[in-house]
């Protein structure tokens, strides 16, 4: 019997009446469901007095989801998909993102086309693109103390958040530099478009294999945004004596202190996206953030009097 999964916001009384409706439905076809809600993969903090109080990046996977799942869905937001991702990337479980939230920046349709979109599925007719992830540890003395996967991007800063602080940065072999500002984002290409470019981070293509380092609000003209290969993994060690925040995806993180060490690196688990269609990131852009749509407001010339 073909399996299949679903993972669904159970905060919103539509994605789970969907969710009811596609289990009953797929099983009536013959497959074997795995149900389970996006709150597993929500991101709790640890408190500098108990810091280990993470699961294990390969260890948050609900029960029943596994390799032999064929595809999952996933009803609800941007947070939805990147809660579910990090439960199931490890699996190499590919996704059809469904959007019963506000922006679905990360989704792949929207509720009304998911009859059409099923059908498809369930026939093949569907191509995977795979998106990198990234591994991002908390250490102390080498010893790990929490682990998470990110799909956007990772955030250090101090509490509050309007406070100026200072980071050594190491990329790779190459020498450590020092950033001033109020925190540091390091994201993926996927991420790019996210808080990154908010903070004034440029749009990456995502089948560019690269990372992307933005500081917020830094302290010298010198400090922009770094683009480098994602071959090469970060470490970041705060050099003010304040605790700072490390937050994932904008869901949740860890308490960093002084002596503790920030490592990122390219995760082995992509996240898998089922695209219906060729992937056009260019109209997504336009769609979801209105770039490169034309100017339909020109002056007009007026003869004057």
């Amino acid at each position: 019997m073909p399996k299949a999964g679903i993972i669904y916001n159970d905060t919103k009384p539509i994605a789970c009446n969907v969710a009811t409706e596609l289990q009953n439905k797929l099983t009536a076809c013959g497959w074997e469901i795995s149900l389970a809600t996006g709150f597993g993969g929500i991101l709790g903090y640890s408190r500098p007095k108990n810091p280990v109080c993470h699961t294990r990046i390969e260890q948050i996977t609900p029960p029943n989801f596994s390799a032999d799942v064929s595809f999952a869905i996933v009803l609800g937001g941007d947070g939805t998909v990147l809660s579910a991702f990090r439960q199931l990337a490890p699996c190499g479980i590919p996704l059809l993102t469904v959007n019963t939230g506000h922006m679905g920046f990360l989704t792949e349709i929207y509720l009304n086309q998911l009859p059409m979109a099923l059908e498809k599925v369930l026939a093949g007719e569907y191509e995977i693109e795979e998106r990198s992830m990234l591994t991002v540890q908390v250490l102390r003395q080498d010893v790990l103390l929490w682990e998470a996967l990110c799909l956007n991007e990772m955030v250090i800063h101090r509490e509050p958040l309007t406070s100026m602080c200072h980071f050594e940065i190491q990329i790779g072999r190459h020498a450590a530099v020092d950033i001033a500002a109020d925190g540091v984002i390091v994201s993926t290409p996927t991420g790019s478009t996210a808080y990154s470019l908010s903070a004034g981070g440029p749009v990456v293509t995502p089948d560019v294999p690269v990372l992307q380092l933005a500081p917020i609000c830094p302290h010298s003209l010198a400090s922009r945004a770094l683009v480098f290969s994602d071959s090469e993994p970060v470490n970041i060690f705060p050099a003010t004596p304040q605790q700072m925040v490390l937050v994932v995806d904008g869901n949740g993180g860890c308490y960093v202190l002084p002596e503790d060490r920030i490592h990122i690196e390219k995760s082995p688990y992509p996240a898998r996206f089922i695209r219906l269609q060729p992937p056009e990131f260019f109209r997504i852009l336009r769609e979801k953030l209105g770039w490169g749509l034309p100017h339909i407001a020109k002056p007009t010339s007026v003869e004057l009097p």
